[in-house]
């Protein structure tokens, strides 16, 4: 069994922390309003960090920002900003909160047009990595071509989360198949 080569360059610790995460959800399709904002959360978090460190605090980040869910989090207030920056387990850079709670509010309004955030995505797809970021940048906070490219891709609208030699492509493909490229 032929990993991608990120896996293969790590550490067993390493590993054992992407490896969940590389076998089950990067690539994979998101259909759950919620757990794509979720994704976007995590990605936005990332920035300036590892992606190990964000999958470490993976489960306190859906802690601090109540399951993820838009509506809670479109709702915060100073109180709960204040107690997001003064949570440990998680990020606590001030620019990320806000950009989170404003983008909350944004995927509300996206809704009501779209349907769903899930139905927003899918209404523009397919576009080019370019193409999405020009899309985010327009509407949503802290989200540069790195953010935008990697939320996408670990959500199934851009290809390439894994290389073809890698037993979870064929996973996604099936999953995925008029989303994913078949190159």
């Amino acid at each position: 069994m032929t990993y991608c080569e990120v896996l293969k360059t790590m550490t067993p610790k390493s590993r054992a922390i992407h490896q969940v995460y590389h076998d089950t959800q990067y690539g994979f399709p998101l259909t759950d309003d919620n757990e794509l904002f979720g994704r976007l959360i995590l990605e936005i978090n990332q920035a300036g960090l590892s992606w190990e460190t964000i999958l470490k605090k993976q489960d306190d980040f859906r802690r601090a920002f109540d399951d993820f869910v838009i509506e809670k989090i479109a709702a915060y207030d100073q109180v709960k900003i204040d107690s997001l920056l003064s949570d440990a387990t998680i990020v606590r850079n001030r620019l990320k909160i806000l950009a989170v709670i404003h983008n909350a509010q944004v995927i509300l309004t996206l809704q009501k047009e779209y349907g769903s955030f899930s139905g927003w995505l899918n209404a523009h797809h397919p576009l080019s990595k370019e193409g999405w970021v020009k899309l985010f940048k327009k509407n949503f906070k802290f989200v540069g071509g790195e953010i935008v490219n990697e939320f996408l891709v670990s959500t199934g609208y851009l290809a390439g989360a894994h290389q073809k030699s890698c037993p979870i492509y064929q996973k996604v493909l099936l999953a995925n198949p008029k989303w994913c490229e078949k190159t």
